[in-house]
């Protein structure tokens, strides 16, 4: 595995880097911060999104953003290097699998926003169709349909981006969680004091 910034501060990257002030401040920050393959927090991370976003490259250049969504869990590790996922019929476009025939390269973004956190993933990616019983079994999401390919990704490079500016934002099941407890004592309350009228 690379490390994030030898794939990304080059060229055009660096020259801008110099050219505005940051370049040896870069250099400082990512000297000894490539840290081998994915481990027990990139795990941990990983298995407990329920969506993402990951981006693919058109054979003339232009990138493409796609969000995947399943339930916690459904993108999985493999092992330090390698990601998977079952994947379903869509919009039937198949701009992403397209995409990822022709060229492999595919940039990932993970995002947690009520911790503010975010993993930035690069990797090759391969999507083959659904055909070995144990893998669709191995990935394959309750509720989700027939598995129609599986999505392969080896990781080339991978690094957590900064909290700034990510904006809070909660699911409905997060906030049942925080706000449910409190919920069900004034629906008692209000019980109690019904039973309580004249």
């Amino acid at each position: 595995m690379e490390s994030y910034a030898d794939l990304m501060f080059r060229g055009a990257v660096k020259a801008e880097q110099a050219r505005l002030g940051t370049a040896a401040r870069f250099e400082k920050a990512y000297a000894n911060r490539f840290r081998g393959g994915l481990g027990a927090d990139e795990r941990a991370f990983i298995e407990s999104r329920d969506s993402f976003y990951i981006s693919t490259v058109s054979a003339d250049g232009w990138p493409y953003v796609q969000h995947r969504g399943g339930p916690i869990g459904f993108l999985k590790m493999l092992g330090p290097d390698q990601l998977a996922m079952a994947d379903y019929r869509g919009n039937q476009q198949y701009v992403s699998s397209g995409h990822i025939k022709a060229g492999s390269k595919v940039s990932l973004l993970l995002m947690d926003y009520p911790r503010k956190a975010r993993l930035k993933i690069l990797g090759h990616a391969t999507m083959e169709d659904a055909t070995d019983a144990h893998q669709i079994a191995a990935l394959s999401v309750a509720g989700q349909g027939p598995v129609e390919r599986i999505l392969r990704i080896t990781v080339a490079a991978f690094d957590w981006n900064c909290p700034k500016y990510i904006t809070e934002r909660f699911t409905t099941a997060q906030v049942g969680a925080m706000v449910g407890p409190r919920i069900a004592e004034l629906e008692a309350r209000i019980k109690e004091l019904e039973g309580q009228q004249p």
